[in-house]
C-alpha cells in the first residue's frame, strides 16, 4: 500500500493517509449527498478503514475526496467523490481524478467502475464509459438501508 502519495499542486494537497481525512467534513457532506443520505458516521468509519481513500486539502483544511475500494489487483469501485462547495470551479475535480488514476496501488486492473447522476463528463476524460454490457451487471440494492437503522451485516435482510 502506498501511503507516501501526496501530490501537490499551488497550495493544494492530495493524501492518502487516513489519519488525515476530517471524519467531520466527509460525514457532513456525504450524509446529506443524494448518494448516501443519512449515512451514519460509525458506517463512514468502516467504509473508509476498508478503503483507498483520498483527501484534498488546503493547507491543514480538508475539501475534497474520494473512496476506492479496491482488491489493488483486479477491480476497483470508485465512489464518494466530492469538492466542497465554496471550492468548486478550481479544476480541484479533475486533479482528484488524475490523482486516483495515478496512483500506484490502481494501475494494472482490469476493471474499474463508479455509479454518477450528473458527473458523466468529469469521468469520461479519465475513460470511463457507459457500460458495455449492463445486463451482465446485477445489484441488490437498499437505497433506504440507513432510514430503517440497519448498519452492519446483511442491512437487516436474508440472503439465503
Amino acid at each position: 500500500m502506498q501511503s507516501d502519495f501526496e501530490p501537490v499542486q499551488d497550495e493544494y494537497s492530495i493524501s492518502c493517509d487516513p489519519a488525515r481525512i476530517d471524519l467531520a467534513v466527509v460525514h457532513g457532506f456525504l450524509s446529506t449527498s443524494y448518494w448516501s443520505e443519512g449515512l451514519p458516521l460509525e458506517v463512514l468509519q468502516r467504509a473508509i478503514a476498508a478503503s483507498l481513500c483520498f483527501g484534498v486539502y488546503h493547507g491543514g483544511k480538508q475539501v475534497g475526496f474520494a473512496r476506492v475500494v479496491t482488491d489493488r489487483a483486479t477491480f476497483a469501485y470508485l465512489c464518494d467523490v466530492f469538492v466542497l462547495d465554496a471550492y468548486r470551479g478550481q479544476g480541484l475535480g479533475r486533479w482528484l481524478m488524475e490523482a486516483v488514476a495515478a496512483h500506484p496501488d490502481l494501475q494494472g486492473l482490469r476493471r474499474m467502475v463508479l455509479v454518477t447522476r450528473d458527473a458523466h463528463g468529469l469521468y469520461e476524460r479519465f475513460g470511463f464509459r457507459p457500460l458495455a454490457r449492463p445486463a451482465g451487471y446485477m445489484e441488490l440494492h437498499r437505497p433506504d438501508v440507513y432510514a430503517q437503522g440497519h448498519t452492519k451485516g446483511d442491512g437487516g435482510q436474508s440472503l439465503s
